[in-house]
């Protein structure tokens, strides 16, 4: 440790990382948001009909959810490059990352609803279906306001996941401050850019963490 120098660091290209970081979480979560809800919404109905034919669909979807959950996302990036390429004509960098994050994340966080949902007191459903509740009106104002504590702990587990997969994204060229961490510290053996970015992550992650166990708990019912 004593061989260290931090004062050789290039801070304008830590900033660069960190943005870029930022921009592969940010976008990723909205997409992930928005395909893992529905997706967990659908998991959730099908488990529980009685139809057989909605009861296959639901061992397909679960199938394919599991399915993507296990394959390693370096693995995942690497198998997408085609079809990332063919949707953002990239296959690497920040905006080539995007695609596999999404793909990555969504079946975790749609799993992760899926539960919350499960979570709901059953009296409160069955209250609303004899009142006449549509499906879409037990769902926007029973199931998810209900279960609304489960889904933000859900969001926060996925968001600090993908935080750790924009990592593993840097031994392809990712982008952020994982690729900083490998481009430096392992190739370059430039220990002080590896633990600066190390530590950047481990900050985010905190923040990150706090920022929805509060808002969890100022959601959950006393």
């Amino acid at each position: 440790m004593g061989g260290l120098d931090f004062s050789l660091i290039d801070w304008n290209e830590i900033g660069t990382a960190i943005l870029d970081t930022l921009r592969m979480l940010g976008v990723s979560a909205i997409f992930t948001f928005i395909l893992g809800l529905p997706l967990g919404i659908i998991l959730y109905f099908a488990s529980r009909s009685s139809s057989r034919r909605v009861h296959f669909v639901y061992i397909i979807l679960s199938l394919m959810v599991n399915i993507l959950r296990s394959v390693p996302f370096i693995i995942l990036i690497v198998a997408m490059i085609p079809i990332t390429k063919g949707i953002v004509g990239v296959s690497f960098g920040v905006l080539g990352t995007i695609p596999p994050l999404v793909v990555g994340a969504a079946p975790f966080f749609a799993r992760l609803v899926e539960t919350s949902l499960s979570e709901v007191d059953r009296g409160v459903i069955e209250a609303a279906e004899g009142m006449g509740a549509s499906t879409q009106q037990i769902i926007l104002r029973v199931l998810l306001p209900e279960a609304r504590p489960g889904l933000l702990a859900a969001m926060t587990i996925t968001i600090v996941t993908l935080v750790s997969y924009t990592a593993m994204s840097g031994q392809v060229g990712g982008g952020g401050l994982g690729d900083l961490a490998i481009r430096y510290g392992y190739f370059r053996y430039e220990m002080e850019v590896m633990i600066i970015s190390v530590v950047l992550m481990v900050i985010l992650v905190q923040l990150l963490q706090m920022a929805g166990d509060r808002l969890v708990r100022h959601f959950t019912r006393k």
